[in-house]
């Protein structure tokens, strides 16, 4: 399995980059290529059940929910991921996720 050179450490560090007005728009980009996935296997359970968890609690663009919504986009859609940062002008935070 391809992994990200990031940690989850690191995606909290990722999610202070992104302005606080940008958080929401980030969040729903990528949960638009995160359930749209065909790579579904290899998301690991517990990060599954992370982001339902802040998802139920509308808690998705907050910075433990994004962290989580760009480590799945980070391994199911690097290059979209990537591309969606990089379209929203975060190119500092794309960066840190290209291989």
């Amino acid at each position: 399995m391809k992994r990200s050179r990031c940690n989850i450490v690191d995606y909290i560090k990722l999610v202070e980059m992104i302005p606080a007005q940008t958080r929401h728009t980030v969040a729903d980009k990528i949960v638009d290529f995160v359930l749209t996935s065909k790579n579904d296997e290899r998301m690991p359970p517990q990060l599954a059940k992370n982001i339902i968890h802040y998802w139920q609690k509308d808690l998705l663009s907050s910075e433990a929910g994004l962290a989580a919504l760009l480590e799945a986009a980070a391994l199911l859609e690097q290059e979209k991921t990537v591309g969606a940062l990089n379209e929203l002008q975060l190119a500092n935070v794309a960066g840190q996720i290209k291989p």
